[in-house]
């Protein structure tokens, strides 16, 4: 309705009398076409209220890069929410919405990370806080040493002044190491408790970095180690890998008690169908032998030595 009016007063515009008793200039004057909109348009009537245009453009202009920020930092970067939708705005992943507002912290997961000119050091460290970090349920400790400052993965014990150590050597006696320590495999006695495994030399720890969780480093053989995760898996890596002395912080994240709907809310988890589902044989339990160990380690093939 709104439309019709407007091409009405348009045409009105056209076919009157303005344009022809008056200059060109007074056609194009505002005032002269304000009257002839006004004697058009209803004095009471009013523009409705437009919702704009809705495109599936990409949402990346409203997304914080986070991720593929080059330098680090300690401050908490800014991240926006997703809602469970993809850079396209479709949802993906139902059951995520809401919840409170969070700051990310990087996390420097490769702990033998060497400064400019002190490689093949060891790296002391002293622990400056240890806090709750929103983005992950293990606790995070902020440790500083020599000329800068990085966030860990706090482990059960560690507290603020505590004193970590980072070392490359692999001697021929296996090292006596304290909670918090990085060693590689190769320097640790079997039957250490380590957490924040890394699969290649270098990479940063990928396995074993959740609350509460360890792992057990096994055996050594050839080069490499053998380490339990805490789903009974077994991996083997090679001896170079490194690896954080103790458990993950946090141990009683599993025992938390949510307590009502509304906690789920701020943790930006909304509420399931809550539709009534047959639970069929997918529910029960299973009894079934562990899988065979995953080898991380690209050991020559006999084909290759032959």
């Amino acid at each position: 309705m709104a439309l019709s009016s407007l091409c009405s007063a348009l045409r009105a515009l056209t076919v009157s009398s303005i344009s022809t008793r008056t200059a060109t200039s007074q056609v194009f004057n505002g005032s002269v076409l304000n009257t002839a909109l006004l004697s058009v348009w209803p004095v009471n009537c009013s523009l409705p209220l437009s919702r704009g245009f809705l495109t599936t453009a990409t949402l990346g202009q409203n997304r914080t890069l986070w991720k593929q920020t080059d330098k680090y930092t300690i401050r908490p970067i800014g991240v926006k929410k997703t809602g469970g939708r993809d850079f396209t705005g479709k949802i993906r992943r139902r059951g995520i919405g809401g919840g409170h507002k969070q700051r990310y912290r990087m996390i420097d997961f490769q702990r033998l990370r060497h400064e400019l000119g002190k490689e093949g050091q060891e790296i002391v460290e002293k622990v400056v806080e240890v806090r709750y970090d929103p983005c992950r349920s293990a606790d995070i400790a902020l440790v500083a040493g020599g000329n800068r400052k990085r966030w860990i993965i706090a482990t059960e014990n560690m507290q603020t002044g505590d004193l970590i150590k980072t070392s490359s050597a692999i001697g021929r006696m296996a090292v006596l190491a304290n909670e918090g320590d990085a060693h590689p495999l190769g320097a640790l006695p079997v039957g250490t408790l380590i957490n924040n495994l890394e699969l290649y030399p270098g990479k940063g720890a990928q396995y074993i970095r959740a609350a509460g969780t360890c792992g057990i480093l096994l055996r050594k053989v050839n080069g490499t180690a053998i380490v339990q995760l805490p789903s009974k898996h077994q991996v083997q890596v090679l001896e170079t890998c490194m690896a954080t002395v103790g458990k993950v912080s946090n141990v009683d994240h599993n025992k938390r008690i949510i307590g009502k709907a509304g906690r789920n809310r701020w943790l930006g988890i909304r509420p399931s169908s809550g539709q009534w589902k047959r639970k069929g044989g997918w529910a029960g339990r299973k009894i079934r032998p562990l899988p065979p160990m995953k080898s991380f380690v690209n050991l020559p093939s006999i084909s290759a030595k032959a």
